[in-house]
């Protein structure tokens, strides 16, 4: 089943669960104590956004990322991308986890 975008439904929604998921865990990971899940927008800029996140946060990350997607980043210029916002984040990770997104 399609949507007007030409995206799946299904993909949509794996998308969106994600997101959500990428939200919790950055919260956790970050010990972003004041910010809540729908605090953050997923089109906003990570770096240097309402989140205030620094290059020590984007490696914690990074790490992250790679431990719980099995997902490398392999240098800077292509960090730039995937840390644009929250939507690239998990953009770049539906596309490259091994095997099906949980």
């Amino acid at each position: 089943m399609k949507n007007p975008s030409g995206k799946s439904l299904m993909h949509a929604s794996l998308m969106e669960q994600l997101i959500s998921e990428l939200k919790v865990k950055i919260i956790d990971l970050l010990d972003l104590t004041n910010i809540q899940p729908e605090d953050i927008d997923a089109d906003g800029p990570l770096i240097g956004g309402k989140l205030e996140l620094d290059s020590i946060d984007v490696l914690e990350m990074v790490i992250m990322i790679e431990k719980d997607y099995g997902v490398r980043i392999e240098n800077r210029k292509l960090g730039e991308k995937v840390f644009a916002n929250l939507a690239a984040m998990a953009t770049y990770i539906a596309d490259n986890t091994p095997g099906p997104l949980k």
